[in-house]
């Protein structure tokens, strides 16, 4: 059996996620929706789904844990709680995009396998990442995750394009939303989103070294000081 935790804070939701075995086993979730409460959850979110699995943190085989991009302040959180958690365990990691979990979360709730995911960026812009989810359930990216200015964001009305994310909501994306399959949606991902990707990764042998762990801003630190 295979036992991974995986941890997604990069939105407003914190969440964490046990899964047992494969994609057959419900895994063992914890989430809360309160935002800019994540600090303080995360950590006894990942206690108590190790202790109703009656597990210690050392049984896990890896971590996994939502890279981004997202939220700078939710994504710093989720990367150096996952890089805590696994030197003290001697654990190895997993990050994987949350971009893919988003796209991972519209295939779990609607079905949706074409899925272009949409977050604000503010300052005009917005991270965009597209999106084919296999019958299995794991998203795999068309090109990387990107920024773009919002006058850039094109959809390709014949491709079939689902869309999901915060930067749909913009006033400035009405056009390229009305191009989309049907409306979109602004679910969020949780921990479970992030698992597909990660099974895959982990059975593929792409799992890393806690200081190799690294989040994915796709801008500087600096773009978030208010």
């Amino acid at each position: 059996m295979t036992y991974l935790l995986a941890i997604e804070t990069s939105a407003s939701a914190c969440s964490v996620a046990l899964s047992l075995d494969g994609p057959g086993s419900p895994p063992i979730e914890r989430a809360d929706d309160t935002p800019r409460q994540h600090a303080r959850h995360v950590l006894p979110m990942v206690r108590s789904c190790l202790a109703e699995a009656g597990m210690e943190l050392g049984d896990l085989d890896a971590l996994a844990f939502g890279r981004g991009p997202g939220s700078f302040t939710g994504v710093r959180i989720a990367t150096g709680v996952v890089q805590g958690l696994a030197f003290g365990a001697g654990l190895p990691v997993i990050p994987v995009s949350s971009m893919a979990a988003h796209a991972a979360a519209a295939w779990r709730r609607h079905g949706w396998d074409r899925v272009l995911v949409c977050l604000d960026a503010r300052r005009d812009e917005v991270y965009l990442g597209a999106y084919r989810v296999d019958a299995g359930g794991v998203p795999r990216a068309d090109s990387e995750d990107r920024i773009v200015a919002l006058g850039e964001v094109e959809v390709d009305a014949s491709a079939g394009w689902r869309g999901v994310g915060t930067g749909w909501q913009l006033d400035a994306l009405a056009a390229p939303a009305a191009a989309l399959v049907c409306p979109p949606d602004t679910l969020l991902p949780y921990a479970v989103d992030l698992l597909p990707n990660a099974r895959e990764d982990w059975a593929a042998g792409r799992a890393v070294e806690p200081e190799s762990a690294l989040p994915l801003y796709l801008r500087g630190p600096e773009a978030w000081k208010r």
